[in-house]
């Protein structure tokens, strides 16, 4: 179990990018939520012990990563959202030389347990190839079996599908998803896609506060009967926006299809009720932090 309790961060000029988070994180997959600039990274990186917030605990099975990071470092597992490779070295080269780093055990060898885990993520093909010449899902599956390495209870995965294209994000779930079946994983990210696919529960975080903790299907239930869908002319658009809380707008055949959360109140012309999804369910937290949030049953920070 990983407990945050009451965690604040004040960076010099008084920027505050954490102001009072707490969670409670079970074994498995957990979603973090938010647009960037909201304070994710700054959580991670406390989490990895890798930045020492301004207040606050986080502790993980009774041990205070904050106070003694060196007693959970060895089990911790983390994939920033930055991760440098040399890219004349192979996959193998690369893997082994992360290893040395971490002083990572391995009774059987290091070329041993570099194999296995290679195999883990599906790179064994690609293990002499140079890693300049991965794609960007084989190289966040690389990072994945560096952080995987010493079979850590906690891994920590920061915008892990940011660039990558569909087929690669695929992949890249379902190696996620078999991880987290005896592991606690925390995926930090932007992209709702990313926690609906995997996460059975998620936070989300805006400028530093927790707004809710829910499922995605709590956080749709939450918002049933309030979601509107309709055709809108480009004209109109955004006088629309100024008057009504827009989830969505995107362009179908050519022609705007814009979506509507509407607590109360009928709905324009041309609208008709829809199903919520995860995304508007997002999107009301996130751009309506105020009274419309506070009003949305999901609203749990606790």
């Amino acid at each position: 179990m990983l407990e945050i309790q009451n965690l604040v961060k004040v960076y010099p000029g008084a920027v505050a990018a954490l102001q009072g988070v707490s969670l409670r994180i079970p074994l498995g997959m957990f979603g973090l939520l938010g647009p960037n600039g909201s304070g994710k990274s700054t959580l991670m990186r406390i989490l990895a012990g890798l930045l020492e917030p301004t207040s606050g605990r986080v502790v993980l099975d009774g041990v205070d990563i904050v106070a003694e990071p060196q007693r959970v470092w060895p089990q911790l597992g983390h994939l920033p959202q930055a991760f440098g490779f040399y890219p004349n070295l192979t996959g193998e080269e690369m893997l082994t030389h992360m290893l040395r780093l971490k002083g990572v055990a391995a009774p059987r060898g290091l070329p041993k347990l570099c194999a296995e885990l290679l195999e883990r993520v599906n790179l064994t093909a690609a293990a002499k190839r140079k890693v300049k010449t991965y794609s960007g899902g084989m190289r966040q599956r690389l990072g994945i079996a560096q952080a995987i390495s010493g079979d850590p209870v906690l891994v920590i995965v920061d915008e892990p599908t940011a660039g990558l294209d569909p087929e690669e994000r695929v992949r890249f779930y379902r190696l996620l998803a078999e991880l987290a079946e005896n592991r606690t994983i925390l995926l930090s990210t932007h992209i709702v896609e990313d926690v609906a696919m995997l996460c059975p529960r998620f936070a989300v975080i805006r400028q530093g506060r927790l707004l809710a903790t829910t499922t995605p299907g709590e956080a749709r239930e939450a918002l049933a009967g309030t979601m509107f869908e309709g055709e809108v002319a480009r004209a109109e658009l955004e006088e629309l926006a100024a008057t009504h809380l827009v989830t969505q707008a995107h362009l179908v055949e050519g022609r705007n299809r814009v979506r509507l959360h509407l607590p109360a109140g009928a709905a324009p012309p041309g609208f008709a009720a829809a199903l919520p999804t995860l995304e508007d369910a997002y999107l009301v937290l996130t751009r309506s932090a105020g009274e419309t949030a506070a009003a949305l049953p999901i609203r749990a920070a606790s």
